[in-house]
């Protein structure tokens, strides 16, 4: 490609810079959103949105926040009109899955209409299960004119999911698994974590593949009694959780779930894995499989990925 058809991409999702990347164009890079951290070499690129309420605070005040623009139908991001003009892109991708989690198609067109000299192409991604997010890494590609390292990329990364639900298949025990998305309030994990779990080898609780994430009770978690916790927060990290593991420990029904009283509780990273549905799900994947069958996976993601949880 010649230096003057070099394309000049923005990246407005943290899971879609990690597709660019993967196809081979993390030299086109030319700017990313406030979330996007992987590969860690991204962060010198110009930051192009930031979010329009403060991200600190407990689980519940952040939710609170974002409820509350979003009921007044204003996205929870914003997007750097200005920053766009200055660095000319020809690319922009953002997505239409969930305004909470990434700069909305809304906001990015927003931003475009007020540009003048720059007529990017807006590739606007909408994962919402797994499949989902091989017809976004074909829709990048295919924007980048690099179809075929887009095959390849989902051949291998297929392939390395085949080989682990194969393998995860074979056993006879099944542990049941809840996925906490959100501590406070209580949400399960939707989309693709569903089928996520089925793979790994074990038996999803709460979410329906292909559907946002829903609110969960106490009452229905008390019910279910999985044999496995994991919580992994959407956005959070394994410390940033720990902060409010508590919140769920203090509760009078905590001690009495099976996962509990097995140690079987985890604390996984959900920033990095599980709520990016680019290709690290398949590490995802992996994690899933090695806490659901602990004996026959080691893909060394404790301490990095994923910790058991222990009240003490």
């Amino acid at each position: 490609m010649a230096a003057m058809n070099r394309p000049r991409i923005i990246s407005l999702i943290a899971s879609s810079t990690e597709i660019v990347c993967a196809l081979g164009f993390e030299s086109e890079l030319v700017g990313r959103s406030h979330e996007c951290d992987y590969p860690a070499s991204v962060a010198r690129l110009p930051v192009c949105t930031g979010p329009k309420f403060n991200v600190y605070g407990t689980s519940y005040e952040i939710d609170e926040r974002v409820k509350a623009i979003v009921q007044e139908s204003l996205s929870v991001y914003r997007v750097d009109a200005g920053l766009l003009e200055e660095l000319q892109p020809t690319h922009i991708i953002t997505q239409s899955q969930c305004e909470v989690c990434a700069v909305s198609l809304r906001d990015v067109e927003s931003a475009v209409c007020e540009m003048t000299s720059s007529r990017p192409a807006i590739v606007s991604l909408e994962p919402n299960a797994l499949a989902d997010v091989w017809t976004d890494i074909r829709r990048v590609g295919s924007s980048l004119a690099a179809e075929d390292r887009a095959e390849r990329l989902i051949e291998i990364l297929q392939q390395r999911i085949s080989a682990i639900t194969r393998r995860a298949q074979s056993f006879e025990s099944r542990p049941t698994v809840a996925c906490i998305e959100w501590i406070e309030p209580l949400m399960a994990a939707g989309n693709w974590m569903p089928e996520l779990v089925e793979m790994a080898g074990g038996v999803n609780l709460f979410g329906e593949a292909g559907k946002h994430s829903p609110w969960m009770t106490w009452e229905e978690l008390t019910a279910r009694d999985p044999d496995i916790i994991v919580v992994t927060p959407c956005g959070f990290d394994i410390p940033r959780t720990m902060e409010e593991m508590h919140l769920l420990s203090n509760r009078p029904e905590w001690k009495s779930l099976k996962a509990v009283q097995s140690d079987r509780v985890f604390v996984a990273d959900g920033n990095q894995y599980f709520n990016r549905p680019g290709p690290r799900l398949v590490e995802s994947l992996e994690i899933l499989a090695e806490l659901c069958h602990p004996q026959a996976f080691r893909f060394n993601h404790e301490g990095a990925g994923w910790i058991c949880y222990n009240a003490g």
